[in-house]
């Protein structure tokens, strides 16, 4: 996570000059360590580094896309270390985030917990006006305000609502608070996991894809899929989705609508198991990878 770490070169897939440069990266990756205001497993801060380092053990040809994504560059970036307070963490990632997206990259912002997402969505929606915000996610996080504060990871959402209209997918674990918002909120729009277990991830991809804007913020919360996939999270809820459904839906999202930037988080790495670590790390990579394919960005460096 920094040049300090034991497991050098840390960087996304391990790798070196010149493909680790920032001047020449397409993507950039940027860890939050952060985890203050979680409310049940604690774990969640070592996400970025557990991510990084299973980074290391991928084979860099995706097998799917039929290229290599690394070869179009991929800098990671120091972890923010601003933990203070949420608020502190959020200004800092907010002013790394709105320098990224200035510089025209493709930022990629890993958790620690959920909380750290409303700031890079923000200094997204401040370049792309048209921005709407994708989530998939267990949990509907509308909560206002949770254990004192209205930054907490179970608020994300509700501050996201603040600057864009939001869409959820996967969600099946809400309030009643939460429930009866979704009844009068216009600009939030939930498919639940278990319409989805009905119906089928991919017949309601044309569905899904009209509630948003062309310009589209993604963030992914690890818990989003089924405990069976990814057991290393801190508030794992089963009915999840499943890998071969959520890439499938990343191919539509990303061929149809032009992600601006995203995120994952709420990774919680297990001891002696990096089945989960890996899950997320090949999911960014793939999620790397589905926008180049789409943006048309192989061969053209």
């Amino acid at each position: 996570m920094t040049s300090e770490s034991s497991h050098l070169p840390f960087n996304f897939c391990g790798l070196e000059r010149p493909l680790s440069d920032y001047d020449d990266a397409r993507f950039v990756v940027l860890p939050v360590p952060f985890e203050g205001t979680v409310s049940y497993q604690k774990g969640t801060a070592r996400g970025p580094d557990a991510l990084i380092d299973a980074s290391r053990n991928l084979e860099t040809y995706d097998e799917m896309l039929g290229f290599e994504v690394a070869s179009l560059g991929i800098h990671t970036m120091e972890a923010v270390t601003e933990t203070d307070s949420v608020e502190t963490m959020l200004a800092e990632v907010h002013r790394i985030a709105a320098d990224v997206l200035a510089d025209k990259k493709l930022l990629v912002t890993v958790g620690g917990e959920h909380s750290i997402s409303s700031a890079p969505a923000r200094a997204a929606k401040e370049v792309f006006d048209d921005l709407s915000v994708l989530q998939l996610d267990a949990h509907a996080d509308l909560r206002d305000a949770y254990d004192g504060t209205p930054w907490s990871h179970a608020c994300v959402m509700r501050r996201c609502l603040e600057f864009a209209p939001v869409t959820q997918v996967g969600i099946r674990s809400l309030s009643a608070g939460e429930a009866a918002l979704l009844k009068t909120e216009p600009h939030v729009t939930t498919f639940f996991a278990h319409e989805v277990r009905a119906a089928g991830l991919r017949p309601m991809h044309d569905e899904i894809l009209s509630t948003l804007t062309d310009e589209v913020y993604l963030t992914i919360d690890i818990d989003v899929f089924d405990p069976s996939c990814v057991p290393g999270t801190g508030t794992p809820e089963p009915g999840g989705l499943f890998w071969d459904e959520v890439v499938g839906f990343l191919r539509a999202l990303t061929r149809e609508k032009q992600v601006v930037a995203f995120d994952l988080t709420e990774l919680m790495p297990l001891p002696g198991n990096a089945a989960s670590d890996f899950l997320a790390a090949k999911l960014v990579y793939r999620t790397m990878g589905l926008i180049a394919e789409a943006a048309r960005w192989i061969g053209t460096t």
